[in-house]
């Protein structure tokens, strides 16, 4: 089992990158993957680091993308309201609604996933992901 200059092996530390992703945020997981890419050598936690602040991006990005159709909404019943009318779709604010919880629970079930995995050193495959990685890190 190898481990990490820090003296812990080195599938705790990529398990805890990704539970850190889970529960407290960008702050710790880019204070951690930082020190992975610039202290650690071993490539398969330097991919995990990257992997981990990846996967936390791609589902905020995409939250953020679908949160802009309600807000569109929104600035047209803004308009609307300024004239005495309003504009109001609620299929479509409750459909990205549920999208987005849904998006949520899928990025928390992957992350657990990952973390878990991640504790005998291995990876659940996330094609779009792995394939950036591989293009980038080498």
């Amino acid at each position: 089992m190898q481990k990490t200059k820090l003296g812990i092996s080195v599938g705790l530390l990529g398990a805890a990158i990704y539970f850190m992703g889970l529960f407290s945020g960008y702050l710790v997981v880019f204070v951690l993957a930082g020190y992975v890419l610039l202290c650690e050598e071993n490539s398969w936690l330097r991919k995990c680091a990257v992997k981990a602040v990846f996967v936390m991006a791609v589902f905020s990005l995409t939250v953020a993308v679908l949160n802009l159709v309600p807000d569109i909404f929104s600035f047209i019943n803004n308009i609307f309201s300024m004239f005495g009318g309003s504009f109001y779709v609620p299929f479509i604010s409750n459909l990205i609604n549920a999208i987005v919880v849904a998006l949520n629970f899928i990025e928390k079930l992957l992350m657990i996933g990952l973390g878990v995995k991640a504790l005998n050193q291995g990876t659940i495959a996330v094609p779009v992901i792995d394939k950036l990685i591989s293009k980038y890190m080498g």
